[in-house]
């Protein structure tokens, strides 16, 4: 059965999943539709919020369409280092006049979602945090599902590349968001034009997908000369009118403020624009995903509602205050034509 390849798509344009709000089908569904590869996140939503989503892109567009999913593994973390992060957060919960959530240890309807997607058959099913067993990648691509995985080091590659999966996602630390490190008691901080050669190298029979600080042409053209066969885009995404991303987290894209790697959001190490949550809490957070996800879920909620961006996890790359508000299909037309430009004038520059 024919699988999804990436030299299938009009322009070398991935939109990243961006899970947690940004992520609609209105945006996947427009960068599919404009030649690029839109992406769904299934990430903290029930089986069938999925298939929903999945069900008003393909109402949208018949382009290939792409979900990813969170493999969670590990173990539940200590319940004693959860309750003391719980009890340093009882002032923000008082602030916001809301109850801390239920911290909590679960798969994220990891089996559920893999069944549904094997059934609906996206044209990519990827997934972030940990290879899923060898069963639950022949099953999708018994299905012509293509089967991605996100890495951070060229260890990861290899244990993808030996699960079987058709292309690696290539997350350099500059991206926004959760790291794709399989084990977060020590995530990966490679940047991505030095892991894009280590990973050819490691995992050489794969397509690479170049992910971590790209925002513009410039961007996309320098990951496919380093040898990526296309450039995954999530900052340069959160601006567009069709993405999510709320009123504070927009207004915090478009400043110069600084990123910073942090658990004090979720338990789990990701990379957001510094603010007075990440600065007062990172330092006793402790590693428990997604059980502090759970337990901040509230305080975010309510935060974002009062626009208080101080108090939000405002996941973006090291370069998000390149973003432009711009609809997303215009975005991948204009991304893909300054790449082209860009290869043409490096080309030039190197004498051919």
């Amino acid at each position: 059965m024919t699988r999804f390849a990436l030299d299938r798509l009009a322009h070398p344009i991935v939109q990243a999943p961006l899970a947690g709000g940004p992520s609609t089908a209105a945006l996947a569904a427009a960068v599919s539709a404009a030649g690029g590869l839109g992406f769904l996140a299934a990430g903290y939503k029930a089986p069938e919020a999925v298939a929903a989503e999945l069900g008003q892109v393909r109402a949208r567009t018949s382009a290939p369409v792409g979900v990813n999913v969170f493999a969670v593994g590990g173990e539940p973390a200590a319940p004693a280092a959860v309750e003391r992060y719980a009890s340093a957060l009882c002032d923000e919960s008082a602030r916001l006049g809301v109850a801390l959530g239920t911290p909590r240890f679960d798969d994220d309807h990891f089996g559920e979602k893999v069944e549904l997607l094997r059934r609906a058959r996206p044209a990519v099913v990827s997934f972030t945090f940990a290879v899923p067993a060898d069963e639950v990648v022949e099953a999708l691509r018994d299905e012509g599902i293509a089967v991605w995985q996100t890495v951070t080091t060229p260890a990861e590659a290899r244990a993808a590349a030996a699960a079987g999966v058709d292309a690696l996602v290539v997350q350099g630390a500059e991206a926004g968001g959760h790291r794709g490190t399989f084990d977060d008691a020590a995530p990966a901080e490679i940047g991505l034009l030095a892991l894009l050669q280590l990973v050819a190298v490691s995992a050489p029979a794969l397509p690479l997908v170049a992910a971590g600080g790209i925002m513009n042409g410039a961007g996309v053209a320098a990951a496919l000369a380093a040898g990526a066969h296309a450039a995954q885009l999530g900052s340069a995404f959160m601006l567009t009118p069709e993405a999510g991303t709320s009123a504070p987290h927009r207004a915090a894209l478009a400043s110069p403020e600084r990123t910073a790697l942090t658990r004090a959001f979720s338990g789990r190490t990701a990379r957001g624009i510094v603010n007075r949550f990440l600065r007062e809490h990172d330092g006793e957070a402790p590693r428990a995903y997604p059980e502090v996800h759970h337990l901040t879920a509230p305080l975010r909620a309510a935060a974002r509602e009062r626009g208080d961006a101080d108090a939000i996890n405002l996941w973006a790359g090291q370069a998000h205050e390149l973003a432009e508000s711009v609809p997303a299909g215009e975005l991948v037309g204009r991304l893909a034509a300054d790449a082209r430009a860009a290869l043409r004038t490096a080309a030039a520059r190197a004498g051919a």
